[in-house]
């Protein structure tokens, strides 16, 4: 199964060229699902289980690879599906999100498939898992779920939008009226938490849901609402259907009304990766996921950079 995922530098070749590899799999059933590559490490059958006090009902126990505790969330129990038996024969995908290792335990593995963001698209609105969709697309005429993996792990890690008041500027802050920020994420949860953050500091929030979204609202404010001088900056996703965080950035510096935009990607995937890729397409900064201290620290500097 190591042979199953390629090397990270033969998948950071599609970064930038609006494409993503997805690992299709198998759940409690024939429907099959999907996460992006880059957040698997690897993919293993299940080794020994530790069960832990208290854990969440989701939690299938603990488990000890290359050094670390880490924790197997039954993925199909997590959305709300018939939960999975763990077996000597089960599988698991090994993921980093938001600097944490967890596995999840699956019901088998599909295939990887490399696909165009553009044919990715928003899940279809309503009740039970598609919840639990970040989107959709299709693959030989069949109907693949792509799992939102960060509303998982929110609802069994909860994460806080709250700021430590050591980190507050107020000398800054007191310059926050009348500047907005636009924060472009996929994920409700994600847009939730950084919107809730960003809140706090005293600016008006947009949001758009991807890429593309984000790219027209652009170019609407300066078309048709007098322009974006008071546009402090863009925090956008990386991983987002239609058109991802690397073409929104490439588009804003290749448009001459927008290529002085400052620009940070805010993203799940691991620091290193996006710290090459961020230098590659020309955002301004990176930024980890769900952590509110991080965020306000660059909006701040931002802001002291405008107004100070």
């Amino acid at each position: 199964m190591a042979g199953v995922l390629q090397s990270v530098d033969q998948r950071t070749q599609l970064v930038g060229e609006n494409r993503l590899e997805l690992l299709m799999f198998n759940l409690n059933g024939r429907q099959t699902f999907a996460i992006n590559v880059f957040k698997i490490q690897e993919v293993l059958k299940l080794p020994n289980l530790t069960q832990m006090p208290h854990e969440h009902p989701a939690v299938c126990g603990v488990t000890h690879l290359r050094g670390k505790t880490v924790p197997i969330i039954n993925l199909s129990m997590a959305i709300k599906m018939p939960p999975l038996k763990p077996t000597n024969d089960s599988t698991i995908i090994v993921t980093e999100y938001n600097r944490t290792i967890q596995g999840f335990l699956i019901g088998g593995v599909d295939r990887i498939v490399n696909m165009n963001w553009s044919d990715i698209q928003a899940p279809p609105k309503g009740a039970g898992r598609h919840h639990y969709l970040t989107a959709i697309t299709r693959y030989e005429d069949k109907i693949i779920e792509i799992i939102d993996v960060e509303k998982v792990l929110a609802e069994i890690v909860p994460y806080t939008t709250d700021i430590s008041e050591h980190i507050l500027d107020q000398e800054v802050l007191s310059n926050a009226v009348g500047w907005k920020v636009l924060i472009v994420d996929d994920s409700p949860v994600a847009i939730g938490q950084a919107k809730s953050t960003v809140e706090k500091l005293g600016l008006e929030v947009f949001t758009a849901a991807n890429g593309l979204e984000a790219h027209n609202l652009l170019k609407k404010w300066v078309d048709e609402d007098g322009g974006i001088d008071n546009l402090l900056l863009v925090i956008t996703d990386a991983e987002m259907p239609e058109m991802d965080g690397y073409m929104l950035t490439t588009a804003i510096r290749q448009d001459a009304r927008l290529k002085d935009l400052h620009v940070v990607l805010h993203t799940s995937l691991s620091g290193s990766f996006n710290q090459a890729m961020v230098k590659k397409v020309g955002c301004d900064g990176f930024l980890s996921k769900f952590q509110p201290d991080e965020l306000a620290k660059v909006v701040q500097d931002r802001l002291k950079s405008v107004t100070l």
